[in-house]
C-alpha cells in the first residue's frame, strides 16, 4: 500500500456528500477518481480523495443517491482540493 493510501486513514471525509456521508473518519479510504487511465484501470494514488465508505459507495456508484451529478461532480472537485492540500502538507505530493 503506498504512502498516499495510507495517508487516508483516521482523517475526515473531504466528499462529505450528505445525507450519505457517515463522517466516521474509520472508515475513510483513497477514492480515486475517475481519469482517462481506461477501463479497469485506476487513477495515480494523487488523484485520489479522502472518503467514508458511505461516499464512496455514491461516486462508485454502489449506492443509489438523490443527489445530482453536477452536485457530484462539483463534491468531488472540492474533495481533490481539500485532500491535496492535506497531501502537501503531510509532504506527499509537491505543488
Amino acid at each position: 500500500m503506498s504512502r498516499i493510501r495510507k495517508s487516508a486513514r483516521g482523517e475526515d471525509c473531504t466528499l462529505r456528500l450528505f445525507p450519505h456521508c457517515n463522517s466516521n473518519p474509520e472508515t475513510v479510504v483513497l477514492c480515486h477518481l475517475p481519469s482517462n487511465a481506461g477501463l479497469a484501470r485506476k487513477s495515480p494514488d494523487w488523484w485520489g480523495v479522502y472518503g467514508c465508505s458511505s461516499c464512496h459507495d455514491v461516486i462508485d456508484g454502489r449506492s443509489k443517491t438523490d443527489i445530482s451529478k453536477a452536485e457530484v461532480e462539483r463534491s468531488k472537485l472540492r474533495a481533490l482540493y481539500e485532500t491535496q492540500s492535506k497531501m502537501r502538507e503531510k509532504g506527499l505530493i509537491k505543488e
